[in-house]
């Protein structure tokens, strides 16, 4: 259904082909194909174990940071091979942020947390202009604005992780990966993050993955759903427009997951 997806949408983020990813030995995801469209919400579900998160992190490479970790396959963005020869996976993970599931502020001032990126990546603009947008882009500006020089830490956890976004828009990506950013977050503040998703991706490419049926289903304009098989080796089941998906699934396996049959 890739294909559909990249045609439908005619703007392309990034694309997996045939991609594989180990670590040591054991296959934890095989053979994706997955188109991802620009600009858009896209959301990784299935159960727990099927290399959900491994499939997130290896768009920018960052599986890599595990000794042990590999790849097999290609990756394209901006037309060129991320597993190529000779590509800097830092710049990769520049252009294409993270934002983790449990909220990870620096031990530093709110203001210092935004700012750190741009810093060591030698931004010589405006600093404050620059601090003061990625807050207000985060949704968290009118929140922090008087206290820029309190520790980041202090915030509660869905400022936390507000904040964690906006540390990552400072550095200006192409594409945010979600590594299940509202698990860890309380009703209230889980809506906030899902209301600041749908803003972000006026400008950015989000990917998001979740165990949360309802979030995906709120949440996202495209949904890809794995599986693993009997070898325990994440596979790509079926991926489409999120409303297809929730409501016309090609495959039974897609139909009896969110329909809560197993997972």
């Amino acid at each position: 259904m890739s294909d559909s997806v990249a045609t439908s949408n005619g703007k392309l983020a990034i694309e997996a082909c045939d991609l594989s990813i180990y670590y040591g030995d054991f296959r934890a995801v095989k053979n994706v194909d997955l188109v991802i469209p620009r600009q858009k919400i896209t959301a990784i579900i299935g159960p727990s174990g099927c290399g959900k998160s491994t499939m997130l992190r290896s768009f920018n490479r960052m599986n890599e940071l595990v000794p042990s970790a590999w790849a097999d396959g290609n990756i394209f963005f901006g037309g060129i091979n991320i597993y190529g020869s000779g590509i800097d996976p830092v710049e990769i993970r520049r252009r294409i942020g993270m934002v983790f599931q449990k909220p990870n502020p620096f031990p530093k001032s709110i203001y210092d947390n935004v700012a750190w990126g741009a810093k060591v990546n030698g931004f010589k603009g405006n600093m404050d202009e620059l601090v003061e947008e990625s807050l207000r882009q985060a949704a968290i500006w009118d929140e922090v604005k008087d206290k820029l020089d309190q520790s980041g830490l202090s915030l509660s956890g869905g400022q936390q992780q507000r904040l964690c976004i906006a540390r990552t828009i400072a550095v200006k990506p192409e594409i945010i990966l979600m590594d299940e950013p509202a698990s860890a977050l309380d009703p209230i503040a889980t809506l906030r993050i899902e209301e600041l998703m749908r803003e972000l991706a006026k400008n950015y490419t989000i990917i998001v993955v979740t165990h949360n049926m309802q979030q995906a289903a709120r949440a996202s304009d495209y949904t890809a759903f794995f599986n693993m098989d009997d070898d325990r080796a994440g596979y790509l089941v079926e991926y489409g427009e999120t409303n297809e998906i929730f409501t016309n699934p090609q495959e039974k396996l897609t139909e009896e997951y969110i329909t809560g049959r197993f997972g």
